[in-house]
């Protein structure tokens, strides 16, 4: 790079600095000489571009745990339903299917000296377990008890041996 020497008009240097290799634009707010601060602007209208695209915090993107086990010869699925009315559950069987799906509503209201404040969130679910070959689902069992549902389906195994023959060396 060349060096270019500033000086003043009594011959006094003033400073010594590298030539630019690129010109300065005039566009300040998007090539200014701060690259962090450019950054932060992009990173500014990414979070704003794509607030838009997800629910906010009280919409919980929500689905009950699972647990899945055999026992007994019974299929059973356990899922957590904490806080959800019997009324508000739907347990079913499609193609094959355990599905079980309902509405969550959850509504908080506080009151105190000199405010009121209601929060309301309402979200659906919706779980799909395959079936394992061999159920009876016209036998199902369900039960909702103490926030916990638990579906029972009896299977008919029948099990399948083979002899394996053992070698000798």
């Amino acid at each position: 790079m060349a060096e270019v020497k500033v000086t003043k008009e009594n011959g006094v240097e003033l400073a010594n600095r590298p030539e630019v290799f690129f010109p300065t634009f005039p566009l300040t707010g998007l090539f200014g000489a701060n690259p962090f601060g450019l950054m932060r602007r992009f990173s500014e209208e990414m979070d704003r571009a794509f607030t838009n695209f997800m629910p906010p915090a009280e919409y919980d993107l929500w689905a009950p745990a699972l647990e899945v086990k055999h026992i007994n010869g019974n299929f059973v699925v356990t899922a957590e339903l904490p806080g959800i009315a019997k009324e508000a559950v739907k347990v079913e069987i499609i193609e094959e299917a355990l599905v079980i799906e309902g509405e969550r509503k959850r509504e908080k209201e506080e009151k105190g000296e000199g405010f009121y404040r209601t929060e309301r969130a309402y979200g659906k679910f919706y779980r799909s377990i395959p079936l394992p070959k061999g159920a009876k689902p016209d036998l199902i069992k369900a039960e909702l008890k103490n926030g916990v549902l638990e579906a029972v389906i009896p299977v008919e195994v029948k099990p399948t041996a083979r002899e394996i023959p053992v070698k000798a060396n």
